[in-house]
């Protein structure tokens, strides 16, 4: 068995997040690729940044891209690397509304222009921008992203929402999943890839229960949960 392993915004702990710098540390630590996060700028540049606002304080949707630190890469630029990289990318989009906007396609339309389609699974914690994705271009695996469990009453929100978005894949933070979330997982033909696993035996803990992907800061780590054939 063999999960796939991101580096989580690249290599954090060892170069600044979701630069290309990082991202090419976690490829060379032997992982099969990086998250990323996507956000627009007032110019309308996509970058790959995580926070909303630079450590000043200045949100980044008022700020151009030449306002920007230069090693803050274009969502273009960070897709240039994955092609030429080989790398698998989970991209993440921010969330920025309850409403998409223009970052979904203007997105799934640069992933497609670089041919990574195959390559490239969209991911977001809000539903309505997982739909957007899902009817722009159909043919580009999508995750929703979960931090906590999603009930409304007895209600279990997770499967409707996954049959809305169409999303191939489930995205929990670690202390969400167990056997039986995985036991779900494989009824309804989903794939699992956990977030932030930044410990070794948290890592071969998930592998063993089946664990699609998992993401995480520290490459050592992660490299951990590579069980033999």
């Amino acid at each position: 068995m063999r999960p796939l392993l991101l580096g989580h915004r690249g290599s954090p702990r060892a170069f600044p997040e979701n630069t290309l710098a990082g991202f090419q540390a976690a490829l060379d630590a032997g992982l099969d690729g990086v998250e990323l996060d996507v956000r627009r700028l007032r110019d309308g540049v996509l970058v790959v940044y995580h926070d909303a606002a630079l450590p000043g304080g200045q949100a980044l949707s008022t700020l151009r891209r030449l306002d920007l630190p230069g090693h803050v890469p274009t969502l273009a630029q960070a897709l240039a690397w994955a092609r030429h990289s080989g790398a698998f990318v989970n991209v993440e989009l921010k969330f920025e509304g309850l409403w998409p906007d223009d970052r979904v396609g203007r997105t799934l339309d640069l992933i497609r222009g670089f041919g990574l389609g195959q390559r490239v699974i969209v991911s977001s914690f809000n539903p309505l921008q997982l739909l957007a994705a899902r009817r722009h271009a159909p043919e580009v695996a999508r995750g929703l992203l979960v931090h906590r469990a999603y009930r409304w009453g007895p209600l279990d929100l997770v499967p409707p929402v996954m049959r809305l978005t169409g999303s191939a894949a489930l995205h929990p933070t670690h202390e969400l999943v167990t056997r039986d979330l995985l036991a779900q997982a494989r009824r309804q033909g989903w794939q699992v890839n956990v977030w932030t696993v930044n410990n070794a035996a948290e890592a071969l803990r998930l592998a063993h229960l089946g664990a699609d992907g998992l993401i995480g800061d520290v490459p050592a780590a992660l490299l951990g949960a590579r069980l033999p054939a």
